[in-house]
């Protein structure tokens, strides 16, 4: 297969099939707030940018945007994670149920408020972002009902894709537990990991870091780049690291401009080059990534086939502003114009 070539006849029935299947997803759960304005002048309190408000817009953030990948694709959803007993959880149910994101595995804690990320653009840019959210650990009760919720679905589940967002709900006990009922069932494992929340990802079906990601993962420093990344023995030499040490059934490394890696052990690593043709906003990316990898695969797609699929719908996301999904229409479209 050339790289990026994949013939519509077979997106088509990727899609289809994938539609057929059922993932799950488990993770830190957000919601996205964007603040929309216009900036003329510079405060006279400080040297910052004064921003008009215009509007504003909520969307759903985190392991939320994961499922509303996938659900844009029409892959049948069902999320799992944490929100607070506050105004913001009550939002974010409304905005998932709208987009048919199952929302039976979200579950309330009086200790954990819902994570609201504030991202304040204008003329395209966004200019600061503000956090609200809570970092700890989850409680081992807690993991322990969301672990019993997953496992009550996990005969007619295909996949489970882990959005760790270094908040405090995938534990090394949620993971570790995850990891061994995927493995007793035959489903599939896939995990988008964050380097600075120290975790075991051992024996993972799929991982997603990007080139900083990779590397952080890896222990090694990102001194030198090639334009080439076949070419480039910095990120060759990470992700044999990572292979040998992680051992996942494929390494999927991202690399912006530069597209996207395919690493497996026993096999050449293949290269994907971008498909953006303008890039307005990268917020949201490795959700699209993971979401239409891990649905190809579950749809019987080959990994190198999910992962032209998923670069296709990355090139998408990443032209469009704020926290984006790829449609199956504009899958299917980016296909036809390739």
């Amino acid at each position: 297969m050339k790289r990026n070539q994949l013939q519509l006849r077979r997106v088509r029935q990727i899609l289809a099939a994938a539609r057929q299947t059922r993932i799950l997803v488990v993770g830190d759960v957000m919601l996205d707030q964007f603040i929309w304005g216009s900036v003329a002048r510079i405060s006279p309190e400080a040297p910052v940018p004064v921003v008009d408000f215009q509007r504003e817009s909520f969307m759903p953030g985190g392991a939320a945007n994961v499922s509303r990948n996938l659900t844009a694709l029409r892959v049948p959803s069902e999320l799992f994670g944490t929100v607070g007993h506050d105004v913001a959880a009550d939002q974010l149910k409304v905005l998932l149920k709208a987009q048919d994101v199952g929302c039976r595995g979200l579950l309330r804690s009086s200790s954990r408020p819902t994570s609201v990320k504030t991202r304040i653009v204008a003329h395209q840019q966004q200019v600061v972002r503000i956090d609200r959210e809570a970092r700890d650990g989850l409680d081992p009760r807690t993991t322990g009902r969301l672990v019993s919720l997953i496992q009550a679905q996990i005969q007619e589940t295909a996949a489970i894709i882990v959005g760790d967002y270094g908040k405090g709900v995938v534990t090394q006990s949620l993971l570790d537990q995850l990891r061994e009922l995927c493995r007793q069932h035959g489903v599939w494992l896939s995990l988008d990991p964050k380097p600075a929340h120290r975790v075991n990802l051992a024996g993972l079906s799929l991982i997603t870091p990007n080139r900083k990601e990779a590397f952080e993962l890896a222990n090694l420093p990102d001194e030198t780049r090639h334009a080439d990344p076949l070419a480039d023995p910095n990120l060759l030499q990470v992700a044999e690291k990572l292979l040998h040490e992680l051992r996942p059934a494929v390494l999927l490394i991202t690399l912006s401009e530069s597209g996207m890696l395919l690493c497996r052990r026993g096999h050449k690593p293949f290269h994907i080059p971008t498909l953006a043709q303008e890039v307005f906003d990268v917020s949201g990316a490795g959700d699209t990534v993971i979401a239409a990898f891990t649905a190809a695969i579950a749809a019987g797609a080959s990994p190198i086939e999910a992962a032209i699929v998923s670069n296709h719908a990355a090139g998408i996301v990443v032209g469009k502003i704020g926290t984006a999904t790829a449609t199956s229409e504009e899958l299917l479209a980016s296909f036809q114009r390739g």
